[in-house]
């Protein structure tokens, strides 16, 4: 199921540090700090602003002897840690320390220069000119040019190109020709000097400049072996990544740490803390923090967890309303998920208020759109909520022809309705898997659970096409259209919709907010009658950072990515 990868991996184009994908955030758990600080403050009432640490002596030991390292958890990567080759957005996690992007976006997630000086865009929006800064290079202190850049954009086109980064929604010229072996180059790809390329489309799109403007690879590692056709050669190269971002890779071992050392060649001069480290050690993550093995984690939004937080005493919380949304995945190669009828009664048959507002105490909310409320573009004008209904599943699933059968399992040509519904291991996933099987029964479906302990793991799983349903979560969405992009006829796999593929083509081919707003609700609509996902739920975090941590700014889009190279231990 390659395309429901593509959506895991979005944001590694331009930089982001995703959200953890295929799992809900931890809950907060172990024994409590003796002498508890006193807490007033309630989760709903919370702001954006950071709540200081209440008391830093409270600091552990751990945290103390660290002076030059910052610590943060990450579920295992798959080692892909070339951008546009990610086999997960965990991947996407260590890319973007490693690489960087020549547009990222700011807090509010408008685009803003990174290794980009500055860009112009043609009056017909066709055209992209970027200026790149001077004295640009990578890690292991090679030059970084526009011949880089033009390299990174060529190999995206390669006819045996098969990772998450779709360039041909950006429609350069020639671009397909390329791809096809009609043409030695790409027309529109035109590098006037080393530090200025020009890109050519020939169709107007809205993310075409964070896509165009996504992370680099430098032509002397990446394209040394390159013979169009052939990209197996880059597999080697993960492991081995070569980047312009913050950080180099020392040492990545799997199950413990991926650590990293910063990289004295960063255009905005080598960061201030020498060495970051990804603990991907799976165990309590309340309990890292709490003993100073982890600098920084995030957690569900509960008053609970507030509550244990505020109670270690050192450490800084911020919430953060995530930009991703959570969903169930249909498998639409099988027969009877063809039927939408068959798919809404899955939908009405699952108590997800229950699940997703009672399990999680308040810290998520039921998603029926794929964009969560932060988004401009998020509405729910004429969305049916599929409010839990098991009278209406019934009828739809007798509509379609599935007859109550034996054992209470409904049948249709001989054939028992029965869902494999996977997912990540978590707390919050047993809690599902206890109410939706209770919920399923009682329409007349065999709900049939498998958990995983590793997103890849997980991942594998569903690429095989064994199940009926798969539980993940998307990156952090800047724009609408990346919420969207795996539902169009192209990239669905099983999945189709023309009015659907219209009005995602329509919502990419226009620049005005306010007209893509109008796109996106029909669209939004449009799903909704005919659902390719169960749209689960919005997520509330609590971002929590050891207070010796300086400078860290983490934020709805980009995580804790572009705090990087900023923070300073004190």
């Amino acid at each position: 199921m390659a395309k429901l990868i593509r959506t895991l991996v979005l944001l590694s184009l331009i930089g982001g540090l995703l959200a953890g994908c295929g799992a809900q955030p931890p809950a907060a758990s172990g024994k409590e700090s003796a002498a508890a600080a006193p807490v007033s403050t309630s989760v709903q009432h919370l702001g954006t602003d950071v709540i200081p640490a209440s008391d830093i002596s409270k600091l552990p030991e751990a945290a103390k002897k660290r002076s030059d390292t910052f610590v943060a958890g990450l579920i295992e990567p798959s080692g892909a840690f070339t951008p546009h080759f990610h086999q997960s957005g965990y991947d996407g996690n260590v890319a973007s320390v490693l690489f960087a992007p020549l547009v990222t976006v700011d807090k509010t997630g408008l685009p803003i220069p990174l290794l980009a000086e500055k860009w112009e865009i043609s009056p017909d929006q066709l055209t992209y000119t970027y200026t790149l800064r001077k004295g640009l290079k990578f890690s292991d202190g090679s030059p970084l040019t526009a011949d880089d850049v033009a390299f990174t954009l060529t190999i995206l086109h390669d006819k045996s190109y098969d990772g998450g980064t779709d360039i041909f929604q950006t429609h350069i010229k020639g671009g397909l020709a390329y791809k096809e072996g009609k043409a030695d180059t790409i027309e529109g790809i035109r590098v006037i000097d080393p530090l200025t390329i020009e890109i050519t489309t020939e169709q107007v799109n809205a993310t075409a400049l964070l896509t165009l403007g996504g992370m680099v690879l430098s032509k002397a590692y990446y394209g040394k072996d390159y013979v169009p056709g052939h990209l197996d050669y880059i597999r080697e190269l993960h492991a081995k990544p070569v980047g312009a971002g913050p950080y180099k890779l020392e040492k990545h071992l799997p199950g413990q740490e991926i650590r990293f050392i910063a990289n004295e060649h960063y255009f905005a001069g080598k960061p201030q803390v020498e060495r970051f480290i990804y603990k991907t050690t799976e165990g309590d993550t309340f309990q890292f923090l709490e003993t100073g093995e982890q600098d920084f984690a995030s957690f569900a939004a509960t008053q609970d967890n507030l509550e244990k937080l505020q109670r270690l005493g050192f450490v800084n919380l911020q919430l953060n309303t995530s930009s991703a949304y959570g969903y169930i995945a249909f498998n639409h190669h099988k027969p009877y998920l063809k039927d939408k009828k068959v798919r809404q009664a899955l939908i009405y048959g699952l108590d997800r208020k229950t699940i997703v507002e009672g399990v999680s105490q308040g810290s998520a909310q039921v998603a029926n759109v794929p964009v969560a409320p932060t988004s401009w573009a998020y509405t729910e004008e004429g969305i049916n909520p599929y409010d839990y209904d098991p009278d209406k599943a019934k009828q739809l699933l007798e509509e379609a022809g599935w007859k109550a059968g034996a054992q209470g399992i409904r049948e249709k040509d001989g054939q028992k309705l029965v869902i494999r519904y996977l997912s990540s291991k978590s707390k919050n996933s047993d809690a599902f898997i206890a109410i939706a099987k209770e919920n399923y029964e009682a329409i007349g479906i065999r709900f049939e659970p498998e958990q995983f302990a590793d997103f890849n793991s997980l991942r594998a799983k569903v690429e095989g096409g064994d199940y009926d349903l798969a539980s993940f979560s998307t990156p952090m969405i800047i724009d609408p259209a990346y919420g969207v992009a795996d539902f169009s006829t192209e990239e669905a796999e099983g999945y189709s919709n023309p009015t659907v593929d219209k009005l995602i083509q329509e919502g990419l081919g226009i620049l005005d907010t306010e007209k893509r707003k109008e796109i996106y609700k029909k669209l939004f609509q449009e799903l909704n009658e005919d659902p390719p996902y169960i749209f689960y739920s919005y997520s509330k975090l609590l971002y929590a950072y050891n207070a010796r941590v300086q400078g860290l700014e983490p934020n709805p889009y980009r995580g804790i990515a572009t705090s990087l190279p900023s923070i300073r231990i004190e």
